[in-house]
């Protein structure tokens, strides 16, 4: 279990995410008239409040360009819990889907909760350029802010991540003298509501396929009574997906024809679905080149069609190419018993009930 090796980016999309939220803060100066006559984009970094202050400190002058200069952002993950209020069953799983182009199916369980803990600090001169800065802030946080975040990319996992507003804090660390540098910092709490996948399985294996029921008639004793019905449903393509062209059709036919000629019918059976053009029909008898059909199953639209057309030959082969979104039926097989067995889901085989107990 452990030493599995993955690795979603889960936690470096957060705090990018989270980053990305404030890189376009903005503070203008203005003229006593009101006219504004600067605007300067704050730049934003990832790192702690006391690296920036103490490059701070080593310029004589905060207006140098070849410095570090205010007004700055910068913020950190200064922190990860387990959230206990969102947690779900750790066996409950879901189905997703590959982005890779097949769309293959894959067995996920559901993710673990975490907080994230963050920290922004907004640095200035002057007192005025942080309340700029705080007023582009706070309004869209009441408290919390939901950002999409793409979690898992292999399965185009994407959820809303709620950013919570936890506090404000405020800094100012003059103290006297007229050379003395001037840093205001506020600094402001947030709390990422995330969630953590594990591994995401290679292949579609632990996916339902077949679902299989087993009717009882003694509900006196369940555990020793024999089934007396069995019903199996697995899904079914209601198109041909690989093109295989099994035969041709050796006639035309219209919508009223229900026998007709093929070129060859070895690869056909009865029982079983063919598809000409967007049509999909149930063979029910062959009698040399000759077959006998339903038409416009499933609800395909019964259509006329030319000699030579391919025939294709709908099975389990297309069972297993429906793709996402595609509409499918079911292959449903019913069977009576009478013979005192009961099937064992652990062996996946019918055994004997143990009628002396």
């Amino acid at each position: 279990m452990l030493g599995t090796y993955y690795y979603h980016e889960i936690i470096r999309r957060t705090i990018i995410s989270f980053g990305t939220l404030f890189n376009n803060i903005e503070i203008k100066h203005k003229t006593q008239a009101g006219d504004a006559f600067s605007t300067v984009k704050v730049p934003i970094a990832y790192g702690p409040t006391e690296k920036f202050v103490a490059r701070l400190e080593q310029r004589p002058d905060l207006r140098n360009r070849v410095a570090i200069t205010l007004p700055r952002l910068s913020f950190e993950m200064d922190g990860i819990t387990y959230d206990a209020t969102r947690k779900v069953s750790t066996m409950q799983t879901f189905k997703a889907f590959t982005t890779d182009g097949s769309k293959s199916a894959r067995k996920v369980f559901m993710p673990v909760p975490y907080n994230l803990s963050f920290k922004l600090y907004a640095m200035t001169q002057y007192n005025e350029d942080s309340l700029q800065i705080i007023e582009q802030i706070l309004p869209f946080f009441q408290p919390s802010f939901n950002l999409s975040v793409n979690l898992v990319s292999s399965i185009g996992e994407k959820r809303d991540i709620p950013m919570v507003l936890d506090s404000v804090n405020f800094e100012d660390n003059y103290e006297s003298g007229m050379d003395e540098k001037r840093i205001i910092i506020h600094t402001l709490g947030f709390t990422a509501k995330t969630f953590l996948f594990g591994p995401v399985a290679d292949s579609a294996s632990g996916l339902i396929k077949k679902v299989q029921v087993d009717y009882n008639t003694n509900t006196a004793n369940r555990k020793e009574s024999s089934r007396q019905l069995r019903y199996i449903a697995e899904p079914r393509a209601l198109k041909d997906y690989n093109d295989d062209g099994v035969t041709t059709l050796g006639q035309d036919i219209d919508k009223k024809v229900k026998s007709f000629l093929v070129s060859d019918t070895s690869s056909l059976s009865t029982t079983t679905y063919i598809a000409i053009n967007n049509e999909l029909m149930y063979i029910t008898a062959i009698d040399g080149n000759k077959i006998t059909v339903r038409r416009g199953e499933d609800g395909t639209l019964i259509d006329t069609h030319i000699s030579g057309t391919n025939v294709d030959a709908v099975n389990a082969a297309d069972d297993a190419l429906v793709e996402l979104g595609d509409d499918f039926g079911f292959s449903e097989q019913r069977f009576d018993f009478g013979d005192g067995k009961i099937y064992s889901p652990t062996k996946g085989v019918d055994v004997w009930v143990n009628l002396t107990k």
